[in-house]
């Protein structure tokens, strides 16, 4: 696995989300460009971060200013990708090696979620691609279609 190296502000930012929601986390990002902190999140630990109708995320965005997505990490990659463009159904995932030796991934999405595996101004392909090499690795994530 990558080396993630988390700064005084992420472990801090860490600490409170853990606080605020009981959810422990193992890897933060603060997205400047799109407002807001990504948090990959142990496993297991989803409905303790979100809460009933969503009252521990709010809090937490409330409290730390920023909106908040979470991201349940998982030893598996395929899956942590899966899990990075949630709420889109993603079809599969395909990790295969390029000719420097770097693994990529290729993403076969739901044609009707494609939008939303894309996120707006690409904010999710850009979260997916940023996790993706801190947590496995993966120095690309790319959304495929059957068209390609």
């Amino acid at each position: 696995m990558g080396e993630i190296v988390l700064n005084e502000q992420s472990l801090q930012l860490m600490k409170q989300f853990e606080d605020i929601t009981g959810a422990g986390s193992r890897d933060c990002i603060i997205d400047e460009k799109n407002d807001r902190l990504i948090f990959v999140i142990n496993p297991g630990d989803m409905g303790r971060a979100i809460g009933k109708q969503g009252t521990s995320i709010k809090k937490a965005a409330e409290d730390l200013g920023k909106k908040i997505e979470v991201v349940e990490f998982s030893n598996e990659a395929e899956e942590f990708i899966k899990n990075c463009f949630l709420p889109a159904r993603v079809i599969s995932v395909d990790i295969t090696e390029n000719d420097e030796g770097e693994f990529i991934a290729l993403v076969d999405v739901a044609e009707e979620d494609r939008g939303i595996a894309i996120g707006k101004g690409g904010k999710n392909i850009f979260k997916a691609n940023k996790l993706a090499e801190r947590q496995h690795d993966i120095v690309n994530v790319q959304i495929i279609t059957d068209e390609e």
